[in-house]
């Protein structure tokens, strides 16, 4: 029996109307942590782009590769919407999943 997989297609921020970054990946806290850890080489790293602020998640990845590319020819206003529509203050969501499997308070 095999387990389903999942891909998220996701934005990064530099900070709150910042720098934006648009991927895809099939591990969405692991690739998060690189960008954070500023293991990922090249715009992310460069700009400082490592705040997840939002993301989608979908069984298909081609689902996934096309909503990236959709997402990345939309201008930026629309980008910003779709970010403040889920996650209105901005809150780095990575952050708050690692509180939540950490338990932290």
């Amino acid at each position: 029996m095999s387990q389903e997989k999942f891909y998220y297609v996701y934005i990064l921020a530099s900070h709150q109307n910042g720098t934006l970054y648009i991927g895809v990946t099939s591990n969405l806290i692991k690739r998060s942590w690189e960008h954070k850890n500023k293991i990922v080489e090249g715009f992310t790293k460069e700009y400082g782009v490592d705040k997840l602020v939002y993301y989608e998640t979908t069984n298909d990845i081609n689902s996934a590769l096309l909503r990236e590319k959709q997402l990345k020819k939309w201008n930026r206003q629309w980008k910003l919407e779709l970010i403040e529509k889920e996650n209105p203050n901005w809150a780095d969501l990575a952050m708050e999943y690692y509180k939540k499997e950490c338990d932290i308070k």
